[in-house]
């Protein structure tokens, strides 16, 4: 156990100023939505979309412009999060495969270290048994199509509670949002006529109404958002880090289930009083799997050496504006639903993506599972495409994809044009393919089909 100094205590309304609670182990918050994409928040450049809150949180702090998740689907990708480890390493490349055996997570990090460490809301944290440490704190509501929602009255009365005890101790908070997860809310004062779409969707009504319910979610997760960072700059100390980011892109074609950045590029907002200075930007690139290490290096530990993850604790310090030449994702599988590996390196400019199965026929909840999963605006697509050629090639792009593909991503941020054969990057794709087979070469990954694929 590592020495440590007194703790600064007490509830500070507003971050209430104190240099010394700087120079201690800060409390550590990070609200996770569910299925939420770097392209759609205000924060990025989404005009459609509102989210007050995150803009609020970049004003109080800094935007991260490269961070990516582990793997586009929910439980792999917090096992990232909570591991340090990839998906093959932590035992959960297929989505609610849970983490492996003796695999080590951060709320036993952070308790090791002195930590109070509690959950609220949406748990996505599979085997309850690999996260010992936290507390989980239970919520009102029992609504939520799938999971019980956060409920934020609960975050505040807990943290109202804890400061009137005087705690002394540092506490992390995991809070977890449902939405934009779908099933989406009811159109909340979106005008689907105007709304724009990303380039590789259909423009039918069925999509523009199903879009604007998508954006009422976004909307209330940022509404949630901005309660629960209200409630911790009134009742936490000062020295507070606060995350906001999503476990991956939502569900939409060419996003959650995918390697395309709009299902692994995340949000990802940080607020410190007095160490991130307000209103700043980072372009550095960051893994997932880096949250843990500097989460255990800001809390006074030392980050074990053996995960995947590195500390990137000195560019929120400011101490450095880089952090990782590559990042690399995976994806498996969703028990039998979308049942295609695949992986992926991306750079600064440019992104890779190996299938490892091109003969199998990609597929997701969205086309074959219930409407309200995406089926109500996709029907709709396949409909158009039996008169519309450029619809017919969404649909045969979406369902049909080649053995490698490459994408300057800095000019080509949707992923439209594969260059894989073009002989202009003739010297980057063995470059990259080289990458991914050493890298899965060093992760023990075998290209594993889980489930049943469709052929």
């Amino acid at each position: 156990m590592i020495a440590r100094r007194t703790f600064v205590t007490g509830a500070c309304a507003g971050w209430a100023s104190g240099a010394a609670a700087r120079l201690e182990p800060p409390n550590l918050v990070i609200f996770l939505s569910d299925d939420h994409g770097f392209f759609d928040s205000s924060v990025y450049g989404a005009r459609d979309v509102r989210t007050p809150a995150m803009e609020r949180l970049a004003k109080d702090g800094m935007a991260f412009d490269a961070v990516f998740t582990g793997s586009p689907t929910c439980v792999p990708s917090r096992s990232v999060m909570m591991s340090g480890l990839m998906p093959a390493r932590n035992g959960a490349l297929p989505n609610h495969s849970g983490l492996a055996p003796g695999v080590r997570t951060l709320p036993s990090f952070l308790k090791n270290l002195g930590y109070e460490v509690v959950h609220f809301g949406k748990s996505h944290f599979q085997p309850a048994a690999s996260y010992p440490g936290w507390t989980h704190i239970p919520s009102e509501i029992k609504g939520g199509p799938l999971n019980a929602d956060l409920d934020t009255a609960a975050v505040e009365q807990w943290l109202a509670h804890r400061a009137g005890d005087g705690a002394r101790k540092p506490v992390c908070m995991v809070v977890c949002s449902h939405s934009p997860h779908v099933y989406w809310r009811e159109n909340t004062g979106y005008d689907p006529r105007t709304l724009s779409l990303p380039p590789s969707f259909v423009d039918t009504p069925e999509t523009r109404s199903e879009r604007a319910k998508y954006y009422s979610d976004v909307s209330f997760a940022d509404q949630q958002l901005g309660q629960v960072y209200a409630s911790c700059q009134k009742h936490l100390p000062r020295n507070t880090l606060f995350l906001y980011t999503s476990d991956n892109g939502p569900q939409w074609p060419f996003a959650k289930w995918s390697l395309y950045d709009a299902g692994i590029h995340l949000p990802f907002i940080a607020a410190w009083p007095g160490v991130i200075r307000p209103g700043t930007r980072s372009g550095a690139l960051i893994s997932f799997a880096d949250i843990l290490p500097t989460f255990v290096e800001l809390a006074g530990g030392t980050p074990p050496g053996e995960i995947d993850g590195r500390s990137f604790a000195g560019v929120l310090r400011g101490r450095s504006s880089k952090h990782r030449d590559e990042i690399f994702a995976a994806h498996s599988g969703d028990r039998d639903f979308n049942v295609y590996p695949m992986r992926c390196v991306r750079t600064s400019r440019f992104k890779y993506i190996l299938n490892l199965h091109p003969e199998f026929k990609y597929t997701t909840h969205i086309d074959v599972a219930g409407p309200n999963d995406g089926r109500i605006y996709f029907d709709s697509w396949v409909e158009k495409a039996k008169s519309d050629p450029s619809a017919a090639a969404v649909v045969k792009r979406y369902h049909e994809h080649p053995a490698e593909e490459l994408y300057d991503v800095a000019a080509d941020p949707h992923e439209l044009r594969n260059l894989a054969a073009d002989a202009q990057y003739r010297k980057i794709l063995p470059d990259l393919r080289g990458r991914i087979t050493r890298w899965m070469r060093s992760q023990g990954d075998k290209g594993e089909v889980f489930g049943h694929p469709v052929r």
